[in-house]
């Protein structure tokens, strides 16, 4: 029986989604109280990895069990009541045993926030608060580069990748309302870092201290690897939503 489950997370306090040596994550406290429920060891597989301090609302994961019928109301309960408060698990459903969270997953949404200002007490875990100064209109342009079928070679720390980098972004849209800066990324994948990395290399262009002609160059299948530098905190980055 296979069971298919959506999470909410803070992640400031975890070091990623993944199991980690002696460092807590997400699957590790899900994993742990669901062995607990079941009084044996159960393993979930996720969506796809968070990296340290990225935050979800839409994480999802599956899990397997032998059982043939299970109350998903009363485990959903029984997980929310065990599970520490900066974790909640939002629905649980049974699904057929061929639908995989990772490797049946379309499309994949997130959304980076950033705040303008030097200091703000409110929005420090799940916002960047960006204390320089930028042009919000050049870092739309120069996110509309992103959009579309590209080699992310550069902006991605993975040493290899089993479709060479290749991923589409469907779509990037911004939204600047008092003083916060929301960007939405829609697309079929994304690389270890690489939403950080684009928005770090954005704002870099926004703070004129980056030409677009770079941008342009970095996103050039033929130009040799130079991984970018310009990395956007963790705190700012959240995984919406995950379409089967």
């Amino acid at each position: 029986m296979r069971i298919f489950g959506v999470v909410s997370y803070n992640g400031r306090n975890y070091q990623g989604w993944q199991i980690q040596p002696d460092a807590p994550s997400i699957q590790e406290e899900i994993e742990k109280q669901l062995s607990k429920f079941f009084n044996r060891e159960v393993s979930i597989y996720g969506a796809g990895r968070t990296d340290a301090g990225v935050h979800a609302v839409g994480q999802t994961f599956h899990f397997d069990i032998d059982e043939e019928h299970v109350d998903l109301d009363r485990l959903l309960y029984s997980l929310n009541k065990m599970l520490p408060k900066d974790i909640k698990i939002n629905d649980l459903e049974q699904v057929e045993d061929d639908l995989h969270a990772r490797f049946s997953a379309k499309r994949k949404h997130y959304s980076y926030s950033i705040i303008l200002d030097d200091k703000s007490v409110f929005f420090y875990d799940t916002t960047y608060v960006c204390p320089f100064k930028i042009d919000v209109k050049m870092l739309k342009e120069t996110l509309t580069y992103f959009i579309g079928i590209h080699n992310f070679k550069n902006f991605t720390s993975k040493e290899e990748d089993e479709a060479n980098f290749i991923r589409e972004i469907y779509s990037i849209d911004v939204h600047f309302v008092d003083n916060i800066i929301t960007i939405d990324f829609i697309g079929n994948g994304f690389m270890r870092y690489m939403i950080r990395l684009i928005v770090g290399t954005a704002l870099e262009v926004a703070k004129g201290k980056l030409k677009q002609s770079k941008v342009k160059e970095l996103l050039n299948d033929n130009s040799p690897r130079e991984i970018v530098s310009y990395k956007a905190p963790a705190e700012g980055l959240m995984l919406v939503e995950v379409e089967y």
